[in-house]
């Protein structure tokens, strides 16, 4: 195996540090367009509101309560998926960035 002398090494390094960024980008975009609006989600949502829709005509309190809360819980799962697909996307920027400064430090 032949040696390698830093300017190759540090180079490796960047290559190495703008693809992980590159895909680390790539993961969050797809979080966000995939998870955080998801069918399964408005489903959920659609089929809650649908019940507590029933529960103030028929005057049940309780059944609205919980719909509520089921409604409260989806928003939340909502952002919070949102919430780390943009920072995995910002994070993959923020190595993409830094692959670029060192080369242009380093040039």
């Amino acid at each position: 195996m032949q040696a390698q002398n830093l300017p190759d090494l540090l180079l490796i390094i960047i290559t190495c540090l703008f693809l992980l960024g590159s895909v680390t980008f790539i993961s969050g975009i797809i979080i966000l367009l995939t998870r955080s609006m998801g069918s399964e989600l408005r489903a959920i949502t659609r089929q809650t509101n649908q019940l507590a829709q029933k529960g103030l005509v028929d005057e049940l309190s309780g059944l609205v309560g919980n719909a509520s809360a089921l409604l409260t819980a989806s928003s939340n799962l909502i952002r919070t998926t949102a919430g780390i697909g943009v920072l995995i996307s910002v994070l993959g920027l923020l190595q993409i960035a830094a692959a670029i400064g060192l080369i242009l430090y380093l040039r």
